[in-house]
């Protein structure tokens, strides 16, 4: 994180009555060139297919995060490298996906931010299911769309109310 950006480390330290703690027995891997994201939840909940993720990244993201609940489907892949590109030309600060990813080492040359569960090489579904700003619960915590304030690093992922 830049200079001005608190780690998650030093948010909990800092603010630990005004952060929650996603549970950290998740194992969420790092996909990409950033390795922290910051920014407010925009949030997409799907099951196997990716329409709505890619519909949400195609609009201004504005610097917010996308939060996509795939529930931790290993299945397919809902996110790739042509999300990835999205994600980086609308101005998303980056993806945090209860699911799985594809296309791994083309996103892992991208300046981009995205943690998922790990990856799968089938595609998704392309039905058009799913639901857009929802709240959605990950790892024992509720993302609000554009209410829920996230900061994500190598250490873990914190949610506030507010900007840190």
């Amino acid at each position: 994180m830049s200079g001005n950006e608190l780690s998650t480390a030093d948010a909990c330290d800092q603010f630990s009555d005004k952060v929650q703690l996603v549970d950290p027995t998740i194992q969420w891997r790092w996909f990409g060139q950033k390795r922290a994201i910051r920014g407010f939840a925009a949030t997409v909940r799907c099951l196997e297919d990716n329409s709505k993720v890619r519909a949400t990244l195609e609009q201004p993201g504005n610097g917010r995060v996308l939060v996509v609940d795939g529930g931790g489907s290993f299945n397919c892949a809902l996110v790739g490298d042509q999300l990835g590109q999205l994600c980086i030309t609308n101005n998303w600060a980056g993806i945090i996906v209860y699911g799985c990813i594809r296309d791994a080492n083309v996103l892992n040359a991208m300046d981009v931010g995205v943690l998922a569960l790990g990856t799968n090489p089938r595609k998704s579904n392309r039905a058009n299911r799913g639901d857009c700003q929802v709240p959605v619960t990950i790892g024992g915590r509720e993302f609000l769309p554009d209410a829920t304030w996230v900061t994500a690093d190598g250490d873990g992922i914190l949610l506030s109310t507010s900007a840190l």
